[in-house]
């Protein structure tokens, strides 16, 4: 990479922003829901403002300072894709309860007299007056500015809260600065115990059920409409000569034309109450032809030839399918359909849930679930009227659930956690205590909890360049009080050991999400356990390089994989990453030393030029490997491109397994080699996602992670055990359709081949392509997605 190719500098195309906007303004004009169509109208708005910010220089998209005017730590309004709309999310017009406070204040309704009035003696009173009680809200960290000032004054510390006016100063009419006062008490300083949802919440998607329709139709055709017609055709078979249903040609006598009289009122009260059931009135179903006929009869009419046959054709169809009625087959079907009929509906029950909940706090998660979750009880039968021991359907009780309260280990073991996106939604409120622990005045701890949990809120922009997002010290309010914070190392490092297990366990076969590894890197900075946690980098907006922390990530790799399975699986020399990661450090600190005698920073975002080199390099070498047949799909894709070489940046880094493993500790149970068999479970599962696939190169990505988390863990294992471990995954391969075996075959024999001391050759491939080493990107077509039937290409 040369010196002008590391000076680029990208800019972000407004096509995207043209695009979200056209598809918001369709929505807006076309759905059919009223709520829909308003949030969309929401959107074009906000995406009119990035266009309009982009053509006038007002916005720099891919800059963490992307509006005009604003410093880094305002928090941008920002839409899908990290596009910043040029609004500060804590702007806007003033919020009722600024109007309120300035009613109570005395003050004129803006925001500059509020700030204005909270520098008084008065104004301190209360600011200090929130910080006892902790009874306010942060939705946004510049609403915990103030309070920071008042804590500072309080505390003496007068030059530092000056300083923090000063900067906040400039901004004080158009951000709010104040909190938001509250009738709650602040989070529990424990953590122990998390709830993925309120109790709140789980009201909420409660009472938005409904009585599903289907199954409520369904309900109604065994409760009223099949016995009306068993009442029916006994009637009819009054007039049938034998049992075949046959119906003589007859008159009926006087006491048949009045019952019959008295069961076509009765059809005519149901037909009013019993709406969602429209079979009976269909005159070609069979119900319907035996009204038909029976409304003929008892008008006088004499049925003709042809309604004749039609009802000798439904009484006897009825009479062979179910038995007569009365006999012992028709009475036990019918027994079963009332009791099936008979159970409450899930909406009935989810009312039930609803009202046992009332009694519980709204805005925290649940602890016991077993009396929410408890059958139908006999006072509940009296209230509702349905049956007492009635049990919850799983629809209903996973709502439930989802509001436990509890160690995050357990909501991952119960499934209430059950994917690593939705633990790093979690993990921020863990971090945020462990942060806030650091400062010894409680007052001071419960801001900068809250400050945490709303900085976490903060939704990340699109960058470019290799700029980084903002950090929660960079906040004028945070890096004033950063005096008071003492040593949280050992809190740090052990949540980081706690949180790393828990992913790793919990979910082998995945890559830490973005979202985790940024909380996971708070905690690494602060343990200063020299973790270097690195992040899964965008394929679209790629630049062709990497920061330095990746080298540095690599080079831990290879302390703890030198010489392993993995090593020789990826073909890598972890000896000359480490040498290059020498010569990469002597390099900055002879220019650190250069630019302090000059007396100038370095110019641009830090790199690692060789870092880069070596994954381009290794990126074609895998390009030269036969390819499968192509589906032109992703055949010379730019994306697929630089893809490529992200994943080559991820095989080298393992994707922070190794830092965690080698540098935090971790030590999952229960231990290595059943990681590797379930990441195997994950690699199968997403291999038969595959098969008839038009497009399978996500899937097929996806499954090379996992495939790369396998060799990971199996080459923590010894080699007698790896053995025993590929075993079991020729065991479990058999498992699955034969389309799963026929493609992970010549993946399987690859690792087989390396345990065993082979190699591959420097095309990735062995025995003339029939083992193979597995990669997830290409652009060239992929062997995974060829159809073992055909040898096709999927899509072609």
């Amino acid at each position: 990479m040369d010196d002008d190719a590391e000076q680029q500098h990208l800019t972000a195309n407004p096509g995207y922003a043209q695009g979200q906007l056209a598809k918001a303004f369709r929505t807006a004009l076309t759905h059919e829901d009223a709520d829909t169509r308003r949030r969309a109208e929401g959107r074009v708005t906000r995406w009119r403002a990035v266009l309009a910010g982009m053509a006038d220089g007002l916005l720099s998209i891919g800059s963490r300072t992307p509006v005009a005017g604003l410093p880094a730590w305002v928090t941008p309004e920002v839409v899908h894709g990290g596009f910043a709309t040029g609004n500060p999310s804590a702007g806007g017009p003033l919020q009722p309860y600024e109007t309120r406070l300035a009613e109570r204040f005395g003050v004129p309704a803006d925001r500059r007299a509020l700030f204005a009035h909270c520098l008084t003696d008065t104004g301190l009173a209360w600011l200090w007056g929130q910080l006892n009680s902790g009874r306010y809200e942060v939705t946004v960290p510049e609403e915990g500015a103030l309070l920071t000032m008042a804590w500072l004054v309080r505390h003496g510390e007068t030059a530092a809260a000056l300083d923090l006016i000063a900067e906040l100063e400039p901004f004080a009419d158009q951000l709010r600065f104040l909190p938001r006062p509250s009738t709650g008490r602040p989070a529990p300083d424990v953590t122990d115990t998390l709830h993925r949802r309120t109790v709140s919440d789980a009201v909420d998607r409660l009472a938005r059920r409904r009585p599903n329709a289907a199954v409520e139709t369904q309900r109604e055709a065994l409760a009223v409409w099949q016995p009306f017609g068993d009442e029916l055709l006994a009637h009819w078979l009054e007039t049938a000569g034998g049992e075949d249903g046959r119906v003589l040609e007859l008159v009926p006598d006087a006491d048949w034309l009045e019952r019959g009289a008295g069961l076509l009122s009765r059809y005519q009260l149901l037909a009013e109450e019993h709406t969602r059931c429209g079979k009976h009135r269909n005159p070609k179903e069979n119900l319907g032809i035996l009204h038909i006929a029976l409304e003929e009869t008892v008008a006088g009419r004499v049925l003709d030839a042809r309604r004749l046959g039609l009802l000798r054709h439904a009484i006897t169809s009825m009479v062979r399918r179910r038995g007569l009625p009365g006999s012992a087959p028709h009475t036990e079907l019918r027994g079963v359909q009332r009791v099936q009929a008979a159970l409450p509906s899930h909406h009935a029950l989810a009312d039930v849930v609803v009202g046992r909940l009332a009694g519980l706090p709204q805005e925290s998660g649940i602890a016991d679930l077993a009396p929410v979750l408890a059958p139908v009880s006999e006072p509940e039968q009296r209230e509702t009227g349905l049956p007492a021991g009635a049990q919850l359907p799983p629809a209903i009780s996973r709502v439930v659930e989802g509001a436990l309260s509890a160690p995050v280990a357990t909501l991952v073991e119960r499934g209430v956690v059950p994917s690593a996106e939705v633990l790093a939604e979690l993990v921020p409120r863990l971090v945020a205590v462990a942060t806030a622990r650091a400062y010894d005045d409680e007052a001071l701890r419960t801001l900068m909890a809250a400050n945490y949990r709303a900085f976490r809120n903060r939704r990340s922009l699109l960058l470019l360049n290799l700029e980084g997002q903002v950090r929660i010290e960079e906040l004028p309010w945070v890096r004033a009080v950063s005096a008071q914070r003492g040593d949280g190392t050992a809190e740090s490092a052990l949540l980081l050991r706690q949180l790393g297990e828990l992913a790793v366990q919990g979910f082998p076969g995945t890559i830490l999400p973005n979202p985790l590894v940024r909380e996971l890197g708070v905690l690494a900075r602060q343990s200063g356990l020299g973790a270097p946690l690195v992040e899964e980098l965008a394929a679209d907006i790629f630049m062709d390089t990497f920061g330095p922390k990746f080298l540095v990530a690599a080079r831990i790799a290879g302390e703890l994989l030198g010489g392993s399975l993995y090593e020789r699986y990826y073909g890598i020399d972890y000896a000359a990453i480490r040498e290059l990661a020498i010569a990469e450090a002597a390099v900055e600190v002879a220019g650190g030393k250069a630019a302090g005698r000059s007396g100038k920073a370095g110019a641009g975002p830090r790199t690692s030029p060789g870092f880069a080199r070596l994954c381009a390099e290794r990126a074609a070498a895998a390009s030269s490997a036969p390819a499968g047949p192509k589906s032109g799909s992703s055949s010379g894709s730019w994306v697929a491109a630089n893809g490529k070489v992200i994943e080559q940046s991820q095989i080298l880094t393992t994707h922070n397994l190794a830092t965690l493993v080698h540098r935090v500790g971790i030590a999952p149970e229960p231990g290595w080699a059943d990681l590797a068999r379930r990441c195997f479970g994950t690699v199968c599962r997403l291999t038969a996602r595959v098969h008839r696939d038009p497009w399978p190169y996500s899937t097929i990505k996806d499954a090379a992670y996992a495939w790369r988390q396998l060799v990971f863990h199996l080459s923590l294992c010894p080699p007698s055990e790896q053995r025993r471990v590929l075993d079991d995954l020729d065991e479990e391969v058999a498992r699955h359709p034969a389309h799963v075996l026929i493609r992970l075959g010549p993946a399987m024999a690859g690792l087989r081949l390396v345990a065993d001391g082979g190699t591959f050759g420097a095309d990735g491939t062995a025995d003339g392509g029939r083992t193979r080493r597995l990669l997830g990107w290409t652009t060239d077509g992929h062997w995974l997605a060829s159809d073992p039937t055909t040898g096709a290409p999927h899509g072609s």
